[in-house]
């Protein structure tokens, strides 16, 4: 199982907007964001909101088989959801996951689990 943490900034003026996307998909798209997950097979997803003096980051944390197929389908799915998803991102973020990446995916330093 792979896993991916990564800190996404949260544009100036978009804490309200990235507060309600996040409800939006623990709340009333809770169904469709299980089946996107699923589809796109990712077995663990959580978001955390770090505030710096620098400025508010989304902190997330993937578990998949394959992190780079999670985010090629991101970037290719057309299923309403996925495309929703994209599209706050975009506007909360400024991160066009249509595209690829730029750069390349966090490299894990420590990874400690009890045996």
């Amino acid at each position: 199982m792979a896993s991916l943490a990564s800190a996404f900034p949260i544009l100036p003026g978009k804490m309200e907007q990235w507060k309600h996307f996040c409800q939006e998909m623990v709340g009333p798209r809770h169904s469709e964001y299980e089946a996107s997950r699923k589809r796109l097979g990712v077995t663990r997803e959580a978001a955390y909101l770090q505030q710096t003096p620098q400025g508010d980051m989304a902190i997330v944390y993937m578990e998949a088989q394959d992190i780079s197929r999670v985010f090629e389908g991101f970037g290719r799915s057309q299923v309403p959801f996925d495309v929703w998803f994209r599209e706050q991102v975009k506007e909360i973020h400024g991160l066009d996951l249509s595209q690829p990446l730029p750069g390349p995916f966090p490299e894990a330093i420590v990874d400690w689990r009890a045996s």
